[in-house]
């Protein structure tokens, strides 16, 4: 096994630790933080991978947006910041063995597959043009309207948060 192998497991499992971390924390600021971690563990793999545009995007927009975003909303609308209730449903088990079918289908599905033992082919040079990728971002036929709606759900999240936080000062001053 190799360094870059040993790495890409101790951050995988970082990031898969951290991710239930924030589904089983009792404080949603805790919650958040965690998602931060896995998070960053995924962008640690996309740059491991050598994706480094995708390992900033996802640094950027989703840890630097999404996820501080999140943070705004609870530290902003002050609600109960911990949960009182029980963190697991009593079916567990039956998400648990339905993860487990899926996982064995998809070890079967990979190790029959004839191809996986092969090395790919390195990526051409044009594929890495940051240039091209950023002009079929704001292209009308590429891939404007995504990017553009994406904007719009992270204003509407940031104009939720406020209108809670501001109708949550309201009900404490009365």
């Amino acid at each position: 096994m190799s360094a870059g192998q040993v790495i890409f497991l101790l951050v995988g499992a970082v990031t898969l630790g951290s991710g239930i971390a924030a589904v089983n924390a009792r404080k949603m600021l805790h919650a958040a933080l965690w998602l931060v971690l896995s998070l960053l563990g995924v962008a640690f793999i996309f740059a491991l991978l050598e994706a480094s545009f995708f390992a900033v995007v996802q640094v950027l927009v989703y840890i630097g947006a999404i996820a501080i975003l999140i943070i705004f909303a609870v530290m902003l609308s002050r609600s109960s910041l911990t949960d009182e209730g029980t963190q697991t449903n009593p079916r567990w088990w039956l998400a648990a063995l339905g993860l487990l079918i899926l996982f064995v289908g998809i070890c079967a599905a990979i190790l029959l597959w004839p191809k996986v033992t092969s090395i790919p082919a390195p990526l051409p040079a044009s594929a890495t043009d940051l240039a091209t990728l950023g002009k079929e971002l704001v292209n009308p036929n590429g891939y404007l309207v995504p990017f553009e709606l994406s904007s719009i759900l992270l204003l509407a999240t940031l104009v939720g948060a406020i209108y809670t936080a501001v109708e949550k000062k309201e009900e404490i001053k009365k």
